[in-house]
This record gives C-alpha cells, structure tokens and sequence, in this order.
C-alpha cells in the first residue's frame, strides 16, 4: 500500500520509493529513540524539582539540565514543540525519576501533580525572629525573608494592618503549608487567621466592653504569654495586670524586659537589676501602662485571657518553682513568696 501510495503521487521508481520509505523509518527510529529513550542521572535515585509560579519554559529547561534530568536541551524543546506542551508546565514540586524519557517528563509536568504539603507547628508566645528561622528550618524560606517582610510597610499594608511591625499579628497555630509557599504567602495566611478571630461578632462586643482594641489586646495578651506555660494560669495572671493598670499601677512585667534584654544577649531567662533600668518604653518597671506593642506572638488562648481576664483581688504573682506562680494580694505577702522562691532556687541549683 505505501508503495503504490508514492508512487501514485510522487512518480518515483521502486528503488527511489524504497529509499524514501528507508529514510522516514530511519527518521522515525531517531525520533522515537531520543524522545522515548531514558535519561539517566548518575544517581538511580528521585531528584526533587521544583518549577516555580511563573517560570519561563526556558529557565524551566536549564534547570532540568543543571540538574542533570536532561542531556539535551535541544532535544526536549524539540519535543515541546513537537507536542505543543512548552507553554503549559504546571508549577509544583516534582519527584524525577532516574532514567525518565522526555515524553514521560514533559507529561508529567504538563499535567502537574497535588503540591506536597507540610505540617508546621508553631509555638504560642514565640519571638519573631525565632519564627523565621522555624519557618526556615521547617519550609526552606529565608529567614532574613520573613524579617524584612515583618517589617515591610508596602507588605503589612497589604494584608490590610496598620502597623509597624507583623510582630504579634500573626496567629501561632498548627498549618498545614506548601513546602514551596513563598514568605508572603506563610505571613498572609498567619495574619489572616488572627484577623479572622477578632473579625468575631461576640470578639468585637466584648473589645467594646472592656475598652480595648486588637492592638491593647494583643499586647496585653504578648505579656500572658510570656509569664507562663500554664493556659490554666491565663485568666488569672491577666485579671493581675488588668487590676494594676486600674490602680495607675506599672506592670512591672518580667518578658517586656527578656524582649528589651534579647536584643543584647542570648541568655534572657535571668534578669538583673541593671536591666531593669533599660530606658525603653517597653521597659514596664520605668513606664506606666501597655508597651508601645506586641513582645511576641500570642496565641489564641493568651488573647482569650486578655479578652476575658479573671475578676479577683489579686496584684502580684512571682514563680513557684515548680512551673507555676504564687498570686497574692498584698505587697507583703507577694515578698514572701517571693523570699521562699529564692530559697527554692538556691537549694536547685
């Protein structure tokens, strides 16, 4: 049949005819082998890649070259071409195997796979800065990325805040996160989730009810979160603070001066009386009232707290030595737990 079908056609003797049919064979082995024949790494192992939003097909390419996935960039944008796939790559991470062909390859990243996702536990009360190395550590994002972000006018506007510094405003929580999620998009859904929380109608009633808004709450709630391990404690050690600021008393609060003391050294568990003397408006010994902002990262139950504090007579509270803290109402009775604390410290050490 392909015989007569030249030769109908194309007016071509038998041995031309032969020849003509030779070399398409010939043509279409050569094709068939360099798309179809495997590529192989060197490793006999997976090779993670990954293509990111907005790639060119033609960095897409090199990529695959540097790592070693491809011989030939010629030949796979041959393939491209050929198949009419070069324009849509799917971006995503991808797990190469050894020995793919450039069919196999272009397919599958023609067709994309489900992202990968991770899940990334993040600490309530915890400082910024140990925040982007978690989210280093845990999602491969920069960590310097996330701090200028943090304190990026153009970025925190546009996650519609109004603050100096992202500090605070960001929800510690367990999410589940792309492993390829940019900083942006980590910071965004961090904020989002707490604004979602303060976007409540009965969170927003009882705001107006004790007379503080998102900023005072979040600071007040920085400040409970970083007193105590112990959510049972909350309530209480907010209604403490709470009943200080409506005596005009200082809060005189230990972790505003551990965030004025983390800037100037590693260790910030133990203060000292020089510290306490740090001219800061955060600096809660010196000043009245709520620091200027947020020390760290409230969670959700330290914002309840500030929310909703416990009604009592209490003023002081001091550590107990065994997690916990000794509340009292006088000046008297809190230097004697106090004394027995530091009694309690000496004999452990």
């Amino acid at each position: 049949m392909p015989l007569k079908f030249i030769n109908k056609y194309f007016n071509l003797t038998k041995n031309e005819t032969y020849f003509v049919i030779s070399f398409f064979i010939f043509i279409g082995s050569l094709l068939a082998f360099i798309f179809y024949g495997p590529n192989y790494n060197g490793t006999s192992k997976q090779i993670d890649f990954v293509v990111k939003e907005g790639s060119a097909f033609n960095t897409i390419i090199n990529d695959l070259y540097d790592k070693r996935i491809i011989s030939s960039k010629y030949n796979i944008k041959i393939a491209a071409f050929l198949f009419g796939v070069d324009k849509n790559i799917k971006a995503g991470r991808y797990k190469i195997p050894d020995g793919i062909n450039y069919i196999s390859l272009l397919t599958l990243l023609n067709e994309g796979r489900p992202k990968e996702q991770k899940l990334v536990t993040i600490q309530e009360g915890i400082w910024q800065k140990d925040l982007a190395e978690l989210l280093e550590k845990e999602l491969g994002i920069e960590h310097q990325k996330i701090l200028d972000l943090s304190e990026s006018k153009d970025f925190i506007e546009s996650i519609n805040l109004d603050v100096n510094n992202l500090e605070g405003y960001l929800l510690p929580e367990t999410y589940y996160f792309y492993e390829e999620s940019s900083a942006e998009e980590v910071l965004k859904k961090l904020s989002n989730e707490q604004s979602k929380l303060f976007d409540k109608p009965e969170i927003q009633s009882q705001m107006k009810i004790i007379n503080m808004d998102r900023d005072k709450i979040l600071t007040m709630a920085s400040i409970i979160d970083g007193e105590s391990n112990l959510v049972s404690e909350f309530k209480r050690i907010a209604g403490v603070y709470y009943n200080r600021l409506k005596k005009g008393w200082r809060l005189q609060a230990d972790p505003t001066v551990q965030y004025l003391v983390r800037q100037r050294r590693k260790q910030v568990n133990r203060i000292y009386y020089k510290d306490l003397e740090i001219d800061s408006k955060y600096n809660t010994y010196k000043y009245y009232g709520l620091p200027p902002s947020p020390i760290n990262n409230p969670g959700k139950d330290a914002i309840m707290a500030a929310l909703y504090p416990e009604e009592h007579d209490l003023f002081y509270f001091v550590a107990d030595g065994n997690g916990g803290h000794k509340f009292s109402k006088s000046s008297n009775e809190h230097q004697r737990n106090v004394a027995r604390y530091r009694v309690w410290r000496e004999n452990n050490k």
